[in-house]
């Protein structure tokens, strides 16, 4: 990638968001089928690479044929970090991020994540390292805008970021204390694209096309980043190029389909294997479940609001849409053995639990 004009790379695109568990690679060679240019990685703990954690390392693996693939770094320590950006380097990857976004009380707790927001100057000394250790691939940030509404210090960090060298900037719309429960603030975004030089690239609430447009629009930003809304659905690549698809129950389970074809692949169709893809496929149900089509009235439903598809148009659809844990058991065991859905041989709904579960808390 020398030479690489990184914004000329960003520019226009959707970028999938690194993701615990949602960033594997099966989903992001599913996410590239489906038009994605520029993937990242999971979160992948510099200390644990450094400690020769087999799991870790295969958070960083780039499967051939990925056009554009970043690995978001987490850790607190300049050198530690440098290190593991010059490893995933010799490893292929095209881009290294250091991840000042995770809100998930285990690694905020040890300086991780949001935790670095608090802490610009280290920021800076980080970002630092990672371009003195690296030769050829471009250094970014992915921040939030700050610890809570008290400590809104997203300009600060993204001045330390560049100070230090990085080439571009992901921002997310929320601080850590509002984790992923308000709206995305895109104005927010817009204040940090107005004070760098560098790319920006805003992330939060993109689910339709129109959010894409409307998010650069307000934001200014070079690009949009998506996490919850590629994991509902990841045809959303392809729609900010088509414009929307309305897809049918049947088009989704043929998705839905070919993830496991890739995670069986990837995982292997063994014992052992079909346990994982069992795992994540029923981990992929709770948010492929969220998805709901264009209103009848030609408006769109948001991210931010639960909202029940009142507009299905088969058996099959509305089986989807069950928000229930046995419907999501019956669905995964379908997939992954290659069974016929029957929505009427589907077990009875369960009581669904009230509060809402935050499934990528440690989306950085």
């Amino acid at each position: 990638m020398l030479g690489m004009d990184l914004r000329e790379v960003l520019t226009g695109a959707v970028v999938m968001a690194p993701m615990t568990k949602g960033s594997n690679l099966p989903y992001r060679r599913l996410c590239v089928e489906m038009g994605a240019r520029i993937t990242i990685s999971e979160m992948t703990v510099a200390r644990r690479l450094k400690q020769r954690k087999k799991g870790e390392f295969a958070l960083i693996r780039k499967f051939e044929g990925e056009p554009f693939f970043g690995v978001q770094l987490a850790g607190t320590n300049p050198e530690e970090i440098g290190w593991a950006a010059a490893l995933v380097e010799s490893r292929g990857a095209d881009l290294v991020d250091l991840n000042c976004g995770c809100p998930i009380d285990h690694f905020t707790h040890k300086g991780i994540g949001a935790a670095l927001g608090r802490q610009p100057a280290r920021i800076r000394r980080i970002v630092e390292c990672m371009k003195k250790s690296v030769t050829k691939i471009p250094v970014t940030v992915k921040l939030r805008l700050g610890w809570n509404d008290e400590m809104r210090n997203v300009l600060d960090q993204a001045k330390a970021a560049v100070d230090g060298g990085a080439d571009a900037l992901f921002v997310h719309g929320r601080t850590r204390n509002a984790r992923y429960r308000f709206a995305a603030d895109w104005d927010a975004i817009g204040t940090v694209v107005a004070a760098v030089s560098v790319p920006v690239v805003g992330n939060g609430d993109v689910l339709f096309p129109r959010d894409i447009a409307e998010a650069k629009a307000r934001s200014g930003c070079a690009a949009v980043m998506s996490a919850r809304g590629v994991l509902i659905k990841p045809w959303l690549f392809r729609e900010a190029s088509e414009g929307y698809l309305d897809l049918s129950g049947e088009d989704r389970v043929a998705i839905y389909r070919r993830y496991i074809a890739l995670a069986k692949e990837h995982w292997g169709a063994d014992a052992h294997g079909l346990e994982r893809v069992t795992q994540f496929t029923r981990w992929h149900t709770d948010f492929w479940y969220r998805y709901v089509r264009q209103r009848p009235d030609g408006t769109f439903p948001g991210l931010q609001t639960r909202e029940q598809d009142l507009n299905l148009r088969s058996p099959l659809e509305a089986f989807l849409a069950r928000p229930d844990g046995a419907a999501h058991d019956y669905l995964t065991e379908c997939l992954v053995h290659d069974r016929e859905i029957d929505p009427a041989q589907a077990p009875e709904p369960v009581v669904v639990e009230s509060r809402e579960r935050e499934l990528v808390e440690t989306e950085g």
